[in-house]
């Protein structure tokens, strides 16, 4: 169980302000000062960095910041694995984001299912931000996301790796001849969501030719995969999607991949959970049933 000042301490580091911290433990700013100088002497160094009234972590304040959320997490799953062991069942609470959730990990999924008939799953959805959320909270055991994130916080396994493409109506009609990645900004966009890794892929694409998204003439953002596909089916636009997303809607020819010379992308879809979780061992089992 973390000490009380622990629980200080992540809350400053949540909210990197004493004054918030104190207002959501109901604490006095004082009585969080006092417990953030224990730490400091406990542990013989200091956690944070006080300029102008700005707040950010030392390197030693990271390596506790880490260890004390692993620790929550871990008695969090505890707590819950305790409560389990009364009804004599396993649960087993992760997170996929949309794209793999519904195109990358059915068949592999259902056979883990089946092959555990005495546990109770409970598959969360959301976006790649939202789920890093949901781990850092410690409300979901791991996850499988895509995009990009700190993978200092994380242990890490790649999943699968899908090539990511641009994607278009057989049915359309480009404002000009198509040949780069610039040619397409005279295009209506359908994009995700900010916090999408789908998105994420997309900005940091477009970043390295100089380009963003805001470049395209017109933008439709949408928060379902399957709203953008229906979308493309309809001929509202272009959009940039994994290639598992739009499989089916290809070989029948809905859909048409948009060839580019400058566009040859691929990344990765990797399980993720806490680093130094005691159940880092249970993870990878899993890890390996599912690949």
């Amino acid at each position: 169980m973390l000490d009380f000042r622990m629980e200080t301490f992540l809350a400053v580091c949540k909210y990197m302000n004493f004054t918030h911290a104190a207002e959501a433990l109901n604490l006095t700013q004082p009585a969080v000062s006092q417990h953030i100088k224990y730490l400091e002497k406990k542990y013989g160094t200091p956690l944070f960095i006080r300029e102008r009234k700005k707040l950010t972590l030392t390197p030693a304040g990271e390596i506790l910041r880490s260890a004390l959320e692993s620790m929550r997490n871990d008695e969090n799953t505890m707590k819950k694995r305790m409560k389990e062991s009364l009804q004599a069942k396993r649960v087993l609470t992760f997170g996929v984001t949309m794209t793999i959730g519904e195109y990358a990990i059915v068949p592999k999924l259902a056979g883990f299912i089946k092959a555990h008939p005495d546990t109770d799953f409970h598959i969360r959805y959301g976006n790649t931000k939202t789920l890093l959320s949901y781990l850092y909270e410690g409300s979901i055991d791991f996850a499988i996301v895509e995009g990009y994130f700190k993978e200092d916080n994380y242990r890490t396994r790649v999943y699968k790796t899908e090539d990511y493409i641009a994607v278009a109506s057989r049915e359309h009609t480009f404002a000009r001849p198509i040949r780069c990645l610039k040619d397409l900004t005279a295009e209506r966009l359908l994009v995700r969501e900010p916090g999408s890794g789908t998105r994420a892929i997309l900005s940091r694409v477009l970043a390295l030719k100089n380009m963003s998204i805001l470049d395209f003439s017109h933008i439709v953002e949408v928060e379902n995969i399957h709203t953008i596909v229906s979308l493309l089916r309809e001929d509202c636009g272009i959009s940039f999607l994994y290639k598992a997303a739009v499989e089916r809607e290809i070989a029948d020819g809905t859909l048409k991949e948009i060839p580019l010379c400058d566009f040859m992308v691929q990344h990765d879809f990797t399980f993720i959970w806490n680093k130094d979780s005691i159940f880092s061992a249970e993870y990878e089992k899993v890890f390996e049933e599912l690949q």
